[in-house]
């Protein structure tokens, strides 16, 4: 990078973060810090590895980064629905794993990320077309590092019982208020059920959500490691040809609690090894039946 390709870089990382980031004062004060970063002679990983360290050491927010992205950033809805239609292919909407333990247990894994809503639906519906039945269920988040709120929305549909529930409301940094309520869904599991929910540190974001949510409305007991502790929903916005930065642009308040699992993660209620807690969940739900 030349030194104007710099300065011009700097100046729209600045902008970005000082008109997006959900609290405008914690903006100001990441954009005062941005001076003083060494770019030269850095690669363009490099340069997104050094910008997201300093970007993150004000707050310590992990949603707040520069991403490389080598076959090109992308930037506006085309560019973005290619890419989740892709990955939902790939991933089967966030599916990764549906199995009996045993006859009557469950085993849903999702990772690493849920798709959005439209494209993770039929996966979402096969799946639990496959745990109809169940008296147990074990949900496994511990590589599941993200999601949007629609598709955490549509599995809980399946998880909360008969009557809508609210699960939380999405705040930007103006006020602006959108709710995200629950649709039981025609194959939702009874409510006799017996869930347990396996997280690790690298659980993240949208997999927080999950495991939070069926927390807060004491549906499922939580197996295994505090998680990562990102709770803001983000943007992303072109910086260069390939690179880009997430901004996070609103946080989340859970309709129970009042709060979010930001910086503090989801705290297990039975705490352990992530590499035991299937075997740890399985022994509870046993326990329980």
């Amino acid at each position: 990078m030349t030194n104007t390709q710099q300065q011009q870089l700097m100046e729209r990382l600045a902008a970005l973060i000082g008109d997006h980031y959900v609290f405008p004062d914690v903006a100001d004060a990441i954009v005062a810090e941005l001076g003083g970063v060494n770019l030269d002679g850095a690669t363009a990983e490099q340069v997104a590895e050094r910008l997201t360290e300093r970007i993150q050491s004000i707050n310590n927010d992990r949603h707040l980064r520069v991403r490389c992205r080598p076959s090109g950033a992308l930037e506006g809805h085309e560019d973005w629905e290619k890419h989740y239609a892709a990955e939902a292919i790939q991933n089967a909407g966030g599916v990764k794993t549906v199995t009996r333990l045993d006859a009557l247990t469950g085993l849903l894994a999702i990772a690493p990320y849920t798709s959005p809503v439209h494209l993770a639906e039929r996966y979402v519906a096969a799946a639990f077309e496959l745990l109809a039945g169940v008296e147990r269920l074990v949900i496994d988040l511990r590589a599941g590092r993200g999601g949007t709120p629609e598709t955490i929305a549509l599995i809980c549909g399946y998880l909360l019982g008969s009557e809508p529930v609210h699960l939380q409301d999405i705040v930007d940094r103006d006020g602006g208020t959108r709710q995200y309520w629950t649709s039981p869904a025609a194959g939702r599991l009874d409510d006799s059920v017996c869930i347990a929910v396996l997280t690790s540190s690298r659980t993240f974001s949208g997999g927080e959500e999950l495991a939070y949510n069926l927390q807060a409305h004491q549906r499922a007991t939580i197996v295994g490691q505090r998680t990562g502790g990102g709770a803001h929903p983000v943007e992303v916005f072109a910086l260069t040809d390939v690179l880009e930065v997430a901004v996070p642009v609103a946080r989340s308040v859970n309709s129970v609690t009042g709060t979010n699992w930001e910086q503090v993660g989801v705290l297990p209620d039975v705490e352990c090894d992530p590499d035991i807690a299937l075997e740890r969940a399985v022994d509870l739900l046993n326990a329980d039946a």
